[in-house]
């Protein structure tokens, strides 16, 4: 907070740092004081010039708030032996503020409704004299709130003390407002004296945002972003800032997936627009380009996240923008007092099982004994017996995790120099036993304002993560049968890998190998800026922003030469190192000027980013149990290595334009240079032209219940690069050769002319705030995806393998809202509600040439079995190709699926391989639409908040069902429980979900086909808080504890472990036997020295 600012010969008014100094004290003196005259001759200075000139020539001082009113602002003052009352009607028309003389002082005060201070008590009504003090949330008085009696324009000021009287209607209520804070309400009373505490309001305060290469008046955004501020993104503990984002933005869709500590969340924004599998939006971190994610960043340091998301935001990054834009602001250091933040959470844990379970001993003998084949059971423990065997590998594999999130901060500062310093520590051991990551954070910047003209702002951030995995099985939980125990009758391991004693052996005792086998890996990351500002003109500035990172990675596998893995070569060492560093540069010329009611601000930039990595790996074979050195080993089993290079650079042009803050527009064009494109077409020019109108700044518009409201419209374009470092070449693998001689195989095609691919954006949004309570943003967009990148495969007659090439072209289209509510606004009470929803549609428009399809295998997941997608124009960029299934046979229980007969008519059959030989597209892996709502409540010190996230529609990919749910073909594994609604078929006349059960069932039942394609729709409560706030006096000036269930329960009607399911490869929608997600309970405290 900014203290308060008196201009000259000074007032003293109690340190009060919020302030617009309002007095009723004498109307003559304030009469002589308007009329003194002065002569002013300014142009295009700042209004504080005016203020101090006045005060020169004048007996008067001149008080206002300074982060209310904008004292930089450009004026032209020509006046000659004016009155100080007709300058102040001039310079001040247009601000939002008037002013006041009273006293031989001038208070600039924000433009009230009239206020009548005195009423009649001669019509009938007995009245009564209500009184009371007006402060904000830190105890101090706020001086000049208006005290107004609710429905009249009968009201007062506070005063010097924030006090104030009024004479009022017994029964009536009165309102309390104050610029930037939240009104209150309350019941009058005359026998107590009122104590009022307003709150500020961050809808009003927060009127800048950040954007691309700068900040922006909110209400001068042509352009779709949304922006999550500190309080919202701090309701869930992780180390990952990527997961921060779930449910809190519209059109931004964040897969959570794996509950292993440190994983990250897979974000989609505003749909897939290309078919090569990326979808990661850029992230921007301070004004520096970091890449694809996050990296090491700890969450506690950010201070805010403006998510872009169309062309108006985005076109600014070019090539880099196509996935959407995500700015991250971190925390920096304030002018005032040295403030001491401390944060403290720790909580424990839990696997959430969802809707999958497996079945228990007893369970899994009736399975068996309802095979029609028994005769085929002939394995030696085939008995009753069975039934009592009940080993819980889910129970030997899980724990109650443990985590714990530590974090201080000092910040502080001058007008000259300001600096904030933080430390951070973040500890989880994994739900699942074994695994545990360690992360340790750092930060430093400091901005000095050298002089009048150079700013210098370096800073440093850090961190280290340290992860040792000896992890129990994940797949093992689910897989390995009940009957087999890892322990002997006696209780101890059983020193076997493959335990001959057990109905299962191939299952494997993974326990045996964890007696020695482990890995570990230490990571660091740093990143370094040296930016500055150069004030050429009060119009004009040159800013530079320079950037180096660095990172490094040391694994080590340990494979034990008793360990299953490690007889064959008598044990492997496993040593992984790899470093990468980024350059990173921009240099931007920033135009900013006012010209009366016209306003221009602009930026000319150059910017250049490179990546440069290394990696080494050695495995050695050969060495005595115990040793960690490859020195001992006596056999070097591999060893490889790579590099990769690319650079981009680019110029750039942003403006944009407004006129008195009802017309705005503007206008970017951004050239990209990139190493990874053919010499024909390396560089792309990239575009986007927006405007907006606030209606409601328009003298026309005189709805009353309308407080804003803004159209926007924008177009533009922006680019993506491929995957792949050296698309463009012609490539050769070299291989081990023949007889130890190196060798060169042909592997790629060259393709000069390769070149981006480009996404076209219209937007059109409005944006409203009603009744001063109700917010509203809509958005619809329409994103046309051209040239698409593919690595298309090629015959291998010709002796290449792969091809880059454009093949074709992708159109999302997309409506998303958000509505934000404050319910009530009352001194001791506030309830707010909050929702957003997004609906994108997506469709290939075209493919290359006359290519009718392209068949993505398994859903480029990796997982051998999983259905195929297809790109087919007409068709989502998801869509599932695969065996239809038509269900049982209620007859003799075989499986059925869907073939095409001669005539092209769809027919039922239990022959899988004539089925399969006419796969058809299934449904999408994307939602229909999705979304989240939250809720904050307050009483006095508590507070209470919930945060949910859903999704409708969309199918997975249940593949753990082929392993689990598999009719008897696997009989190597435990079987899953049916769900609720679920049954098999065991007579004929049966109307069954399953076909009959049978002994290594050959009928192909479980076979990929739609049977497991399921509903992703999902309810889930993400974050539900009670917090408390402490009353503190001395030398603590907040302190607050609070008590949080995280990812608490998901209502689905998914049989898997949970519908929101991590990506596999470079696919998504497959759900296999992967990490749960976890349920967290956290005790947190923080305080503010």
């Amino acid at each position: 907070m900014k203290l308060n600012k008196i201009i000259g010969k000074g007032l003293p008014l109690k340190g009060h740092k919020f302030y617009m100094l309002l007095s009723t004290l004498c109307f003559c003196s304030g009469l002589f004081g308007q009329n003194q005259h002065v002569t002013i001759n300014v142009k295009n200075q700042p209004l504080v010039k005016v203020f101090e000139s006045i005060e020169a020539q004048t007996d008067l001082s001149i008080a206002y708030n300074q982060s209310k009113l904008n004292i930089t602002q450009k004026t032209n003052a020509n006046f000659n032996n004016k009155t100080v009352a007709g300058v102040l009607d001039v310079i001040l028309k247009g601000t939002g503020f008037t002013y006041r003389i009273e006293n031989k002082h001038v208070i600039i005060v924000p433009v009230e409704k009239e206020i009548k201070t005195n009423i009649s008590t001669a019509q009938g009504h007995q009245n009564i004299k209500v009184k009371g003090i007006v402060t904000d949330a830190k105890g101090e008085p706020v001086i000049g709130a208006t005290v107004r009696e609710k429905g009249t324009t009968n009201g007062t000021i506070t005063d010097f003390d924030g006090k104030f009287e009024l004479l009022i209607k017994k029964g009536s209520s009165i309102e309390v407002s104050y610029i930037g804070y939240q009104s209150q309400q309350l019941l009058a009373d005359a026998n107590k004296s009122l104590n009022i505490i307003l709150k500020e309001d961050t809808k009003i305060l927060d009127e800048v945002v950040v954007v691309g290469y700068g900040t922006q008046k909110k209400e001068s955004l042509t352009g779709a972003m949304q922006v999550v501020k500190q309080e919202k993104l701090i309701d869930i503990t992780t180390s990952s800032a990527e997961n921060l984002l779930s449910s809190k933005a519209p059109g931004v869709y964040v897969n959570s997936g794996s509950g292993q500590p440190g994983s990250t969340g897979k974000i989609v924004i505003r749909g897939k627009a290309t078919v090569n599998g990326g979808t990661d939006p850029l992230w921007v971190i301070d004004g520096v380009l970091v890449g694809s994610g996050a990296g090491n960043l700890n969450p506690s340091d950010i201070e805010s996240i403006s998510v872009l998301k169309d062309a108006a935001s985005t076109a600014i990054y070019g090539s880099m923008g196509a996935n959407g834009v995500i700015v991250v602001t971190t925390k920096k250091g304030k002018s005032g007092e040295t403030k001491v933040n401390l944060s403290a959470r720790t909580g424990i844990s839990q696997l959430n099982k969802g809707g999958f379970s497996v079945m228990n001993g007893a369970e899994l003998y009736d399975l068996y004994k309802s095979f029609s084949n028994q005769e085929n059971i002939q394995f030696s423990q085939y008995d009753p017996s069975l039934r009592n065997k009940d080993f819980s590998w889910w129970n030997a594999a899980t724990q109650i995790g443990l985590v714990q999130d530590y974090n201080i901060s000092v910040s502080g500062g001058s007008d000259k120099i300001k600096s904030y310093i933080s430390l951070g520590l973040y500890d989880e051991s994994g739900a699942i036993k074994g695994f545990d990551l360690t992360k340790y954070n750092f930060r430093f910047n400091v901005d000095y304002q050298v002089n009048k003209w150079l700013k210098i702002k370096p800073s440093v951030w850090g961190a280290r993560r340290d992860i040792y995995n000896k992890q129990h099985s994940v797949s093992a939980m689910y897989r390995c049968l009940p009957w087999d125990s890892p322990y002997d009758e006696n209780g101890n391991l059983i020193q076997e890998s493959q335990p001959k004693s057990w109905v299962s052996p191939k299952m494997g005792n993974y326990l045996y190998n964890l007696q020695w086998n482990y890995s570990k890996s230490t990571s660091y990351e740093f990143m370094g800026n040296l930016d500055f500002d150069i004030k050429i003109t009060d119009w004009l500035t040159f800013s530079s922003v320079n950037n180096y990172k660095y990172g490094t990675t040391k694994s080590k596998s340990y494979i034990d030469p008793k360990s299953s893995g490690g007889k064959a070569d008598s044990g492997l060492l496993k040593d992984n190192n790899s470093e990468y560093y980024r350059l990173y540069t921009n240099h931007l010329l920033r135009f900013n000027k006012l010209f009366g009611s016209h306003s221009l601000n602009a930026i000319l930039a150059y910017e250049f980013n490179s990546y440069t990595s290394n990696a080494t790996a050695q495995t050695a074979a050969g060495f005595p149990s115990g040793f960690i050195v490859a020195d001992v080993a006596t056999t070097p089993k591999a060893v490889g290595g790579s590099i990769q290079e690319w650079a981009v650079q680019s110029f750039f042009l942003n403006s944009n334009y407004s006129y008195d803050n009802k017309y705005l527009a503007q206008f970017s064009i951004r050239t990209d240079g990139a190493s990874n494109f053919g010499e024909n077409a390396r560089y792309g020019t990239f575009f986007s032209i927006s405007g907006g109108w606030n209606i409601s700044r328009e003298k026309f518009f005189n709805v009353k219940w309308v407080n804003s409201l803004k159209l926007r419209a924008s177009y533009g374009s922006v680019g993506a690069r491929p995957g792949s470092l050296y698309p463009q070449y012609a490539l050769y693998s070299i291989g081990g050769g023949y007889n130890g001689t190196s060798g060169a195989m042909m592997n790629q095609i060259g393709n000069d002319d390769l070149t981006w691919e480009k996404t076209y954006t219209l937007g059109v949004g409005l944006d409203a705030t009603l009744f001063d309570r109700v917010n509203i943003n809509l958005d619809y967009y329409r994103k046309r995806t051209t040239d698409l990148l593919y690595n298309v495969p090629v015959s291998g007659v010709i002796g290449w393998s792969v091809n880059y090439k454009n093949v074709g072209e992708v159109l999302n289209t997309g409506i998303e809202a958000t509505v934000g509510v404050d319910i009530i606004q009352k001194n001791a009470w506030n309830w707010n509600v909050s929702a957003n929803i997004a609906k994108n549609k997506n469709e290939i428009k075209s493919l290359y040439g006359d290519k009718p399809e392209i068949i993505i295998s398994y859903a480029q997941s990796g997982i051998v079995g999983t259905a195929n997608k297809i790109l087919r124009p007409g068709y989502d960029i998801d869509s599932w190709y695969t065996t239809e299934w038509a269900g049982v046979d209620a007859e003799n229980g075989d499986p059925l699926w869907y073939t095409t007969d001669d005539n092209g008519n769809r027919i039922t059959t239990n022959n899988y391989a004539e089925a399969s030989a006419n796969p058809v597209i299934c449904g999408s892996s994307n939602p229909d639409f999705y979304g989240g709502f939250s809720t904050t409540l307050k009483w006095k010190n508590l507070d209470l908040a919930a945060n949910f996230a859903y999704s409708i529609g969309g199918k997975i990919y249940n593949y753990m069902r082929t392993e689990f749910d598999s009719d008897g073909a696997y009989t190597d594994r435990n079987q899953m429980r049916l769900k609720k609604g679920w049954s098999r078929w065991e007579k004929p006349g049966d109307i069954a979900t399953h076909p009959k059960a049978v002994y290594g069932n050959k009928s192909h039942s479980n076979s990929t086909s739609s049977r497991y394609l399921e509903d992703a729709s999902y309810l889930r409560l993400r974050n539900l808080t009670i917090g408390y706030n402490i009353p503190v006096k001395k030398y603590i000036s907040n302190m607050r504890i609070y008590a949080s269930g995280e990812n608490l329960f998901v209502l689905s009607g998914f049989s898997g472990i949970d519908p929101e399911v991590p990506p596999t490869g470079s696919g998504t929608g497959v759900a296999s036997a992967v990490y749960p997600q976890t349920r967290k309970f956290v005790l947190g405290l923080n305080i503010t020295l």
